[in-house]
């Protein structure tokens, strides 16, 4: 079938009007090139997403000479070896003291998100070693204290523990969570190379709002096992079945004694905090109050023998370097399907906490953070740390608050907290046999009211209802069913259905806005949000609030054009005035991305009614791809060739004598 005849116009056809320049002006609107199909702008948008950012480094490599090829390349791979280079005996200094400080803060945390993780305590010392050490070779931010974080203590269990009960069998399951680690990495480091961390975007901001406050809450009540003295408890996470075993345990067996230490030492930690936000000076105190709440809260122990009247008690935990656990990953098993999904899961959700983290700071220190080197050093520290022995990690915020008011200038940071953990492991485990496990409860709960963040919480509410509605489903969904189910349907889902509705919603109802011209200037803006816009009289310009006329708006817009027509005309025979109120439509485009068919359609049959009441019709600033659609419809003829590159230019021509307008539109 031969292609439809397109309107050509050429300069000759066009009058010179020297004074306006309309007829120039007018040319380059309807003698703009073909724009490109969907087929070229698809294969365009794959090349700028994947090959042009390494093409780009590609070329700048290609025209060094060789040795500096191998060092650019590098480079690229590992950030350590571009700001080793002026580094400093001072910034060694600040970042000794920061890595000392968050040491004190990592080791009591990490031994109580193991035991949150439902793996023994050393896993957390172990998951505090080596994927430090990859980051900060691998990574771009400066501040960020890489470890194991309460939220993804919490995930992983809440998953895993549906294919092995890590009560019945710990080995096979500690395989799985090793397992799921080394996927989490693997789909990070993908995420990385292949410039997709648009995928994390689908947790939206209050989606992780909501679901965090809703994790922090189960968390703490499930460190209610620890503080208690509790020893049988349910493998769920929903608060309801969590509030059972509570309520259950306390009428049978619990240890009043573990309680109150366990809150002793709570209100300790909290008070320490409290005095340093007051007295900035005192950072330092906050973080190493819970290495001392776990040093005073064994002696005590050690000493008054109190692990012999109900204080439960840490007993062994296995020191040394992170053994090999390569040959414990279970990868030809039947639940790799199952365990894959959650490390997808998990790789999403620690990614969103990392660089949410990483950026907070570095914007703070003025530089820019590379989401995608992120994204690959995150994936290569996790799928090493499964080969060592870890559980995935990633940025903690409180941590990396604490690094950051304790000076920290590079990630050597994290090189000291790594080093001080294996000496830890090598020397101290030991010490550790009488620690109550309430300490660690303590310490945990004691990091929670910084994830409910009521401050977001009412900004949401206040910004957008519907978002609200997504943060509140994240929140009560981790609540009362599960913690995957409150992330994915929750947030993830009801997110991305709110967002198509609204997508919809704005297509099928996109409405229209009357313009006037704002004084002393040439700009049209909506009368509504501008009172004070002036309208020109015989005049009306429209403008459609959508990005595409299609068949699921075109009617509608018509109708609303026709209807304010109409009733208008209504209005002037009440008042008895003879013919129409204005005489030219001028409908602004310049929001109108695409058009079809039956959006074509419509202006016809609008230029149509419009017409019969004696009014012309005018388009103003098309976009590249409704022009040439129009053109190709033969649609700028059948409206008289009223096209004009601004709106300011179809006032101007509206205003000229007849004699000139007839002139521009012959």
């Amino acid at each position: 079938m031969a292609a439809p005849a397109m309107e050509t116009f050429r300069p000759e056809e066009i009058p010179d009007l020297e004074k306006s320049g309309q007829a120039e002006r007018a040319q380059w609107v309807l003698n703009a090139p073909e724009p490109p199909g969907a087929w070229r702008e698809l294969i365009h948008s794959g090349r700028e997403t994947f090959l042009r950012p390494c093409g780009n480094k590609l070329l700048a490599l290609k025209n060094q000479p060789g040795p500096e090829q191998v060092v650019l390349f590098l480079q690229g791979i590992f950030p350590i070896l571009v700001w080793c280079r002026s580094y400093t005996v001072k910034k060694f200094k600040n970042d000794l003291l920061a890595g000392l400080t968050i040491a004190s803060l990592c080791i009591p945390q990490s031994i109580g998100y193991a035991t949150l993780a439902k793996l023994d305590p050393q896993y957390g010392l172990y998951t505090s070693v080596v994927p430090p050490l990859i980051y900060a070779v691998m990574g771009t931010s400066r501040e960020i204290a890489i470890g194991p974080v309460a939220v993804v203590s919490l995930l992983l269990p809440s998953m895993i523990q549906k294919l092995q009960d890590p009560v019945a069998d710990p080995v096979s399951y500690t395989k799985l969570v090793l397992t799921a680690t080394f996927f989490a990495g693997i789909f990070q480091a993908a995420f990385g190379l292949f410039r997709l961390g648009f995928l994390v975007d689908f947790l939206s901001h209050a989606a992780i709002v909501g679901f965090v406050a809703g994790a922090a809450i189960v968390i703490g009540l499930q460190q209610l096992k620890g503080l208690l003295g509790i020893s049988h408890f349910t493998n769920k996470t929903d608060i309801i079945s969590v509030g059972e075993a509570v309520w259950s345990s306390v009428h049978h067996h619990w240890s009043p004694y573990n309680f109150i230490l366990g809150c002793s030492f709570l209100i300790f930690i909290l008070f320490t905090r409290f005095l340093g936000r007051r007295k900035k000076r005192l950072f330092w105190l906050p973080a190493i109050a819970p290495l001392l709440s776990v040093i005073l809260s064994t002696l005590i122990v050690f000493l008054t023998r109190a692990d012999k009247h109900g204080i439960k008690i840490v007993k062994h935990i296995k020191g040394g370097l992170n053994p090999s656990s390569l040959h414990q990953l279970q990868l030809d098993g039947p639940q790799v399907g199952e365990v894959a999904k959650a490390g997808l899961v998990v790789a999403v959700v620690a990614l969103t906490e990392a660089i949410a983290v990483g950026r907070s700071f570095s914007s703070m220190k003025g530089y820019n953070l590379d989401g995608n080197k992120e994204m690959v050093a995150m994936g290569f520290m996790n799928v090493i740390g499964s080969f060592t022995s870890c559980y995935v990690a990633t940025g903690s915020f409180s941590r990396t608050a604490v690094n950051f008011s304790a000076g920290c200038e590079t990630l050597v940071s994290n090189i000291v907290m790594a080093i001080t953990v294996i000496i830890s492991l090598q020397l101290f485990t030991k010490l550790l046999y009488f620690t109550p496990t309430a300490i660690l409860a303590s310490i945990i709960l004691s990091a929670l009211p910084g994830l409910i963040d009521l401050s977001a919480a009412y900004n949401i509410w206040k910004i957008d209802k519907l978002d609200f509605l997504t943060c509140i489903a994240a929140f009560f969904g981790v609540l009362f069913v599960s913690v995957e189910i409150g992330l994915l349907v929750a947030g993830v889902l009801l997110q991305v259905g709110i967002s198509f509705a609204k997508i919809i919603l704005i297509s099928i109802r996109p409405g229209t806005e009357t313009l006037g011209r704002i004084p002393g200037t040439d700009v049209f803006c909506d009368i509504n949000q501008y009172p004070m816009a002036s309208k020109t009289p015989g005049v009306v310009i429209i403008r459609v609030k959508s990005a595409v006329l299609c068949f699921a708006n075109a009617n509608i817009i018509k109708e609303s054009i026709m209807k304010w027509v109409t009733e208008d005309q209504a209005e002037d025979t009440k008042a008895n005035v003879k013919g129409p109120n204005y005489k030219l439509v001028i409908l602004d485009t310049s929001g109108l991305m695409d058009i079809d068919t039956s959006g074509i359609a419509s202006l016809q049959e609008l230029h149509k009614n419009l017409t019969s009441h004696g009014i012309e019709l005018a388009i103003a600033n098309p976009r590249w791809q409704v022009i040439h659609k129009l053109r190709l419809a033969n649609f700028v003829g059948k409206i008289g060739g009223r096209v004009y590159l601004t709106v300011g230019e179809a006032m101007d021509n509206a205003a000229a004598p007849d004699a000139e307008r007839a002139t521009i539109q012959a």
